[in-house]
């Protein structure tokens, strides 16, 4: 049987090959490809647009251009890709390069003219085709470890002309991998009332028995009705032992497929259903990330393929059935699941579905939450599916469920905060409660008047905080009126303990400076080789704004020539 189907896999490969040229790029660096992150890897609310490539462990490493074309666009970031270029190329694709520490030459004097126009550090800018041309094997920048990045690594794509991200590694870059996919757990879902699994209704975890040949199996279950499954799994390729996502995952039902999902390409606008995809109230309680393997109403993720019944199985009278999952990465390695079935009808105790007496939610219909001084907005679609939600407020702590259930689109939380005093109200903001001792985590407010808003795309506890400490800014290597001729910048720390920093500004004689904030480690610094201190004496001035305003001014004298 696993020849016939080792078979079938090479003829799928040949066919996906075929749709993307082979030999058009080349690698992105000059070392032997180890990845720490592959292509639709499920990560915190998207999935994982490109590759992730290991550097060594070291930062400046050489990033070429994998084919000729053009930089298109040109972003800079505190967070997210931190410094990212895009290239576009003639035969419609364009590859995307992030984290970088700098640019080349050529593209770090463009970019850093933008950002003294804009006196930003933050930039994004869209160069025509005929201003930076590159051809392939260029050097376009240096590997780095710029925003939201956990370590010196390349974050490389390749998206298509609708700007829809393609696992790269279709077009012939080259990645070993001898080791299977892994599964770590697996669960049993009834549909509905209807359906249960070992006498129960609700989601069931089933016990994982490795076999030594790399294959799965689980005690047999006894179950009635319509059940879909939910694994966790992942795959490690050879010279890493990361976590990484897997490349497709196919069910069949004594036989006969009835579901699949592959990871070769997707849109940006279908991030939103990831949390749908997986069980959102594991990952909240546990960080796992059970992938469902079955569809449920409102997840239109591309991905799907050939599920039949929305992926569930329905385990009828007198039957014994076999439900299988086979696990692939993208290099045909497979690891098999067997979850055999006896079809039992239910007992008389199974448990009925807990409903709490909390206020009913239509997901189809604008919902308005109201109580004291606080109002909660949900628009039409805020939500998958008709729920109870617990609703309630007490001293300006508002509960709004449980963070387990996955929303489709963001909804608005507004104070009313006439009852503070005037010399207050400046210094509120709405927060989030996380964790055991519930501390206070900002979320973007705005003001208007007495009304304190803000938009947010989970449940959980909300209250408001009030943040009366500055700022503080500590210089890491200068001091006052120091002499600093032999130093290539100027190094600051800055913090701010409780809503976060909000902006900056430093000049130098007045002159506004470039200074690049690395909030993993909270700091700020200058390159001298932009020239803008040019005098003997110079005068540094920095003030930093926190999130409702507190602000903090530091000002030292250094010399240099």
């Amino acid at each position: 049987m696993k020849h016939i189907f080792f078979f079938i896999l090479c003829l799928q490969f040949t066919f996906v090959f075929a749709q993307y040229p082979q030999d058009y790029f080349r690698s992105p660096l000059e070392i032997d490809l180890v990845l720490a992150g592959t292509f639709g890897e499920l990560r915190s609310n998207h999935f994982h647009s490109g590759v992730d490539i290991k550097t060594q462990q070291r930062t400046g490493l050489n990033v070429y251009a994998v084919a000729d074309g053009y930089v298109s666009r040109i972003k800079v970031s505190t967070y997210g890709y931190g410094k990212a270029i895009y290239i576009t190329h003639p035969n419609g694709y364009v590859s995307v390069y992030a984290h970088l520490e700098k640019y080349a030459d050529q593209i770090q004097k463009y970019i850093k003219t933008c950002q003294y126009e804009k006196e930003s550090y933050e930039v994004e800018m869209f160069p025509s085709p005929s201003e930076l041309l590159v051809s392939a094997g260029d050097i376009i920048a240096f590997s780095g470890n710029t925003g939201g990045s956990g370590g010196p690594h390349l974050h490389f794509e390749i998206r298509d002309n609708a700007e829809r991200p393609i696992n790269p590694l279709l077009f012939g870059l080259e990645v070993p991998d001898h080791k299977l996919p892994y599964i770590s757990s697996v669960y049993a879902y009834p549909k509905d009332k209807n359906s249960h699994v070992n006498d129960s209704k609700k989601r069931t975890e089933l016990r994982l028995i490795p076999k030594s040949n790399g294959d799965y199996t689980v005690e047999p279950i006894e179950a009635y009705g319509e059940i879909g499954f939910g694994i966790e799994t992942n795959d490690e390729l050879d010279g890493a032992n990361n976590k990484n996502g897997v490349s497709s995952i196919q069910t069949f039902y004594n036989g006969n497929k009835n579901f699949e999902i592959n990871f070769k390409r997707f849109s940006f606008s279908e991030t939103k259903y990831l949390n749908r995809y997986i069980d959102y109230e594991i990952y909240v309680d546990k960080a796992d990330r059970v992938q469902k393997l079955f569809v449920q109403p409102g997840n239109a993720l591309s991905m799907f393929d050939e599920v039949v019944e929305d992926g569930y199985v329905k385990v009828e009278d007198s039957t014994a059935t076999v439900y299988k999952v086979r696990i692939q990465d993208f290099k045909g390695n497979e690891t098999w699941l067997n979850i055999p079935i006896n079809a039992k009808p239910a007992k008389e105790i199974l448990e009925a579905y807990e409903l709490k007496p909390n206020t009913f939610i239509y997901a189809d219909k604008a919902n308005k939450l109201e109580q004291d001084n606080v109002s909660v907005n949900f628009r039409p679609n805020t939500f998958y599916e008709d729920f109870n939600i617990d609703f309630s407020v007490r001293n300006d702590t508002l509960r709004l469920h449980k963070d387990v259930i996955p929303l489709l689109n963001y909804y608005s939380i507004q104070y009313d905060i006439s009852n503070y005093a005037d010399e207050d109200k400046d210094q509120l903001f709405i927060a989030k409660l996380y964790g055991y001792y519930q501390r206070p985590s900002y979320v973007s407010t705005k003001r208007i008047g007495d009304q304190l808003s803000a938009s947010t795309k989970t449940l959980g506890t909300f209250t408001l905080a009030r943040d009366t400490k500055d700022p503080t800014i500590t210089p890491v290597n200068f001091k006052n009126k120091q002499w600093l001729s032999k130093s290539n910048e100027l190094v600051l720390k800055i913090s701010d303990d409780l809503s976060g920093i909000s902006n900056y500004r430093a000049t130098i004689n007045g002159k506004w400076i470039l200074m690049e904030y690395e909030y993993k480690k909270n700091t700020l610094s200058y390159d001298f080789s932009d020239h803008v201190s040019t005098d003997t004496e110079n005068n540094f001035k920095l003030i930093v704004t926190d999130n409702v305003g507190n602000s903090t001014t530091f000002e030292a004298t250094f010399f240099r020539k």
